[in-house]
Formats: structure tokens, sequence, C-alpha cells
């Protein structure tokens, strides 16, 4: 490769604070990652984040948006999406009740993903999730670290 090539590939995408955009991102995840074996689990991902994101935060208020940028390399997909704040609480993994209608999207991105960090403040969070081929070696890039991500017993 070219000493001015780079082996990752980036897409962003800023979505209003709609409802509908949320579809609109997990269609567009699946047409970057067309060809790659995460792009069912990364659009899925994008669905639970986004909506997380208008739910529970000033993205889905007046003038919200929420921020999705896709890094890919060969073998990993990087996947971020970000909000516009306003929220008090961290996005965290929940234990909710056999009835509870929520609760369950960060436990599901969890499970799909080989790394999940959340970052930020109330400013605005990014979710951050890494997806790879092979062993789960930490592909985030400058030198970020990530908790791996608990994963389901078969």
């Amino acid at each position: 490769m070219h000493e001015y090539m780079s082996d990752w590939r980036i897409w962003e995408l800023t979505c209003p604070g709609l409802p509908e955009e949320v579809s609109r991102a997990r269609r567009w995840t699946r047409d970057v990652l067309h060809d790659s074996p995460h792009a069912d689990d990364a659009a899925l991902i994008v669905s639970e984040l986004g909506s997380n994101a208008l739910m529970h935060s000033a993205s889905g208020g007046p003038n919200g948006s929420f921020h999705v940028s896709l890094h890919r390399s060969r073998g990993t997909v990087l996947l971020a999406v970000t909000d516009t704040g306003g929220s008090t609480t961290k996005p965290h993994v929940e234990t909710p009740g056999e009835d509870d209608t929520h609760g369950r999207g960060l436990s599901l991105v969890t499970a799909l993903a080989g790394r999940v960090r959340v970052s930020g403040d109330d400013y605005g969070r990014t979710v951050t999730v890494e997806m790879t081929d092979g062993p789960d070696e930490p592909a985030l890039p400058g030198g970020c670290t990530a908790l791996p991500a608990e994963r389901p017993t078969p």
C-alpha cells in the first residue's frame, strides 16, 4: 500500500432527531457494510444506539440529532453513535424485569460486539462498538482502551 494511504475507511452520517431517522441510519449502515460479515449486527447496533440517543438525550428533542461514525479496515468494524447530550445518566447495561418493555438495548449491543466503550459527558456521549473477524484484539484508534463486552455462554 502507498505510504499516504490508510487501511481504514471512514464514513459518517448525521441524522436529525426524528424516530424515522433510526431506520435510515440502519439502512445506511447495512449499505456501507454490504460485503462484511458484520453488516446485519452493525445495522441492529445502530438501531439500538440511535434509539437510545433519541430516547435518553436531547438528540430526540427539538433541533436534536445523533451522529454515526463507521470505521472499517480489513477484518474490523468500529461503529460509534454520538448523542447531543442533555442526559445526566451514562449509558449502562440494565437487568430489566421479565415484563419490562425497555432496558435490553445495551445488553444486546454487548452480546453482538467484541468491545463496547462509553465516553463523553452531559454535553454528549459516544458509544463505540468494535467487531472483528478474528480474535478479540483492541483496534480502537488512538491507543484507546475498551472493556471486553460480556458474551453469553452457549
